[in-house]
């Protein structure tokens, strides 16, 4: 079964130039959606600071995440070359229909060219040990292509509930099998990044390598550096 074009394909269709954007949108405004994301997030904690958030609660991911995405949109001014959303589809990598297209949890979108997307997946952390369904989603979304396929760089937001953020990326570099750098410009205890080399589908043109930032957003009471 063949794909038909979506209205955003025939609005903003692919050309020589298509990847080049992405790479200036990418080098352009990277650091502006990280410390939006940080911004967000702190905003978020000191609503919530005190709260009694433990791993008996449920739907916490996307509870969490819908709750973020308003305070990260606060952290922008509005005159930024994108915006924030809260559920975006990926249109480029969808199987045919009736098949839904993959959807990233909080998406920076390109105003001039809603197609370039650069995506943060959020996955809960009940302790720091609670790795393998995170690394999946970095293995099987981030490193196929399905997820971010023209940005070549996209974000993990872990909610941790329990457990040391030091030791959490410790044990992604692990299972991951990939060194784990700090971010010069962000905290080192919860921000880390690792850098691959993508399966990239036949025919396509997609960056091959990827940076995968790690963001830990410690949430419950029983949490901390080391």
């Amino acid at each position: 079964m063949t794909r038909r074009f979506t209205p955003s394909e025939i609005l903003w269709p692919s050309d020589t130039g298509f990847l080049e954007v992405s790479a200036l949108f990418v080098e352009g405004a990277q650091q502006q959606i990280l410390n939006a994301l940080w911004s967000g997030y702190d905003s978020l904690m000191a609503v919530v600071a005190g709260s009694d958030l433990d791993t008996r609660m449920e739907d916490v991911e996307r509870t969490l995440t819908q709750l973020l995405e308003p305070h990260v949109r606060d952290a922008l001014t509005g005159d930024e070359t994108f915006y924030c959303q809260h559920g975006v589809h990926e249109h480029e990598t969808r199987l045919p229909a009736p098949a839904q297209p993959p959807l990233y949890d909080i998406g920076f979108v390109l105003r001039a060219n809603p197609r370039i997307v650069w995506p943060v997946e959020a996955k809960v952390l009940k302790t720091e040990r609670w790795v393998a369904p995170y690394v999946a989603d970095v293995r099987d979304q981030f490193l196929t292509c399905r997820y971010a396929p023209f940005t070549g760089s996209g974000a993990m937001a872990a909610y941790l509930l329990s457990g040391c953020t030091g030791t959490v990326l410790e044990n992604i570099s692990h299972a991951l099998g990939a060194t784990m750098g700090s971010h010069p410009r962000f905290r080192a205890d919860r921000h880390g990044v690792t850098d691959h080399l993508r399966a990239v589908p036949d025919g396509k043109l997609y960056p091959s390598a990827f940076r995968c930032h790690h963001l830990i957003m410690p949430i419950g009471t029983k949490t901390g550096p080391g």
